[in-house]
């Protein structure tokens, strides 16, 4: 009998499944690379020789932009390293915004106005000889009784 090893690697090897190989390839070497790469990197992809490097925040565009050569090598390094990613070369390194994917979250607004039910409950002495700041009193007293 067979186990799930063997059952997963042979359908990773099987050709309408060559994408998950390259996956393997790209989750890896986005581990290797700083947590704060980890976080800044949406997905990359390797095309025509070529890193694309997709960010998830354009606040992190100029350090990445600084760091190129050094992704170049760590791309080298995992190809010399894992059997599995020799494939995987790149002369140029182009970074771009992502669109699709962003690390800060949206917080809904809610568009409904809050009622709040009245917390008086509208019974208070008045003790004075002023008319008018007894009326008043009084007013207040029956709008919150409503």
């Amino acid at each position: 009998m067979k186990n799930s090893n063997t059952i997963i690697s042979h359908i990773k090897s099987l050709p309408q499944f060559r994408l998950l190989k390259k996956q393997y390839c790209y989750q890896k070497f986005i581990s290797s690379l700083a947590p704060k790469f980890q976080k800044a990197i949406a997905f990359i992809y390797i095309r025509e020789n070529t890193l694309f490097i997709a960010l998830s925040h354009p606040g992190y565009k100029m350090e990445i932009n600084y760091n190129r050569d050094s992704f170049k090598n760590v791309l080298n390094m995992l190809s010399s390293i894992d059997i599995k990613c020799k494939t995987l070369k790149a002369s140029k390194v182009v970074v771009f915004n992502s669109k699709y994917i962003s690390i800060i979250k949206n917080n809904k607004i809610e568009k409904t106005v809050p009622y709040y039910r009245e917390q008086s409950l509208g019974t208070f002495n008045i003790e004075s000889e002023d008319r008018e700041l007894i009326e008043a009193f009084r007013n207040i007293k029956e709008l919150i009784t409503r």
